[in-house]
């Protein structure tokens, strides 16, 4: 079970959007204000609809937080008119539609629910900024007062806090499980809703502990309790994000052997070094595409191209700029070396 297409019109930022999806690992790369984000959350709201009680809308809502909560906030501007949403799986999909002047997720009309929803779909949304530190009274917190906070911040808490599985780890889980704990230093577990690093020297509350370390450990709790495991997704808003480069092998290698065994990913990334760690790492049998999102330069909407190779991904901003880095440094050098003859 994996997410196959999105069609987004009149949303936020997009004109008209039409994206093919990977089975495996979806890269998406573009500027800031390309949606790149927005694209995760609307496929994500989608998901999460088939395992919470809330509609399609309202995990849509949840997940964007427009000002008031009005659902019609989310059309793009200027012009206003009518939104419309769709997100596919294989022969089902479902899909929202509503105006500028709709406040209530109640008032968007769908098409699909039901259907949609008969089949659950495990997610995980990871934002950019780490919530394990914070866990301690966030949740019942956010569930009895009004934070301005994306549900993704409480959601990725509840995954965390899930019981490890019953059943025997398997290989897979196993040498994961293995590997992220030799980085880490240690096993990830909660004590009265506070996350510690637990190893032989003790336990290591997790706002004495470096924040790129957090987000790997976040990664094991998931394998560890199955929310990441086969035909689940699994959504990374910019995984470099604190996490220091020498770590950006592991990081790699770890969701390319997550989606080999059937994990769907996405994530977002402005850097190369994890571009060119994906780029290195995988073969000819892993499902990869880069999507390229980029503002056109004689409509001004913003459209994808989408790639299965990186040195085939154009327009490519990361690259781009590596590449004017390395031009820059060369004719420098080169300068000097004129200089000092």
């Amino acid at each position: 079970m994996v997410l196959t297409r999105a069609k987004l019109e009149r949303f936020t930022a997009f004109e008209d959007l039409d994206v093919e999806f990977s089975p495996g690992i979806n890269v998406l790369v573009g500027e800031n204000g390309t949606g790149k984000t927005h694209l995760m959350k609307v496929c994500y709201a989608a998901c999460d609809a088939t395992t919470s009680r809330s509609t399609f809308a309202e995990t849509l809502v949840n997940a964007m937080l427009p000002r008031r909560r009005a659902v019609g906030r989310m059309v793009k501007r200027p012009g206003g008119g009518k939104c419309h949403l769709s997100v596919y799986d294989h022969d089902r999909s479902i899909s929202a539609s509503f105006s500028t002047h709709v406040k209530l997720p109640s008032s968007v009309v769908m098409t699909g629910a039901e259907d949609w929803e008969e089949r659950r779909i495990r997610s995980a949304f990871i934002p950019v900024k780490d919530m394990l530190a914070n866990a301690p009274g966030f949740r019942s917190l956010y569930e009895t007062s009004e934070l301005h906070f994306e549900a993704v911040y409480a959601n990725i808490l509840t995954r965390a806090f899930r019981p490890p599985l019953r059943a025997p780890e398997d290989a897979v889980r196993k040498k994961l499980l293995s590997k992220i704990r030799s980085i880490v230093g240690g096993r990830i577990v909660y004590v009265n809703e506070e996350f510690v690093l637990r190893n032989r020297y003790g336990d290591l509350e997790f706002t004495l502990l470096a924040e790129g370390l957090r987000k790997l450990g976040l990664i094991w709790l998931l394998i560890q309790n199955g929310t990441l495991g086969d035909s689940s997704v699994l959504f990374w808003d910019e995984p470099e994000t604190n996490l220091n480069p020498r770590l950006y092998r592991s990081v790699i290698e770890t969701l390319l052997i997550l989606q080999r065994n059937g994990v769907q990913v996405f994530f977002a990334t402005h850097d190369y070094v994890i571009l060119k760690e994906l780029d290195l790492q995988m073969t000819d049998d892993d499902e990869v595409a880069f999507h390229s999102l980029f503002r056109d330069k004689e409509t001004g909407e913003i459209d994808c191209r989408t790639f299965n190779r990186l040195d085939h991904v154009h327009p490519n901003a990361i690259v781009d700029t590596f590449s004017d880095l390395y031009d820059r440094d060369v004719e420098r050098a080169i300068k000097g070396m004129w200089q000092n003859s």
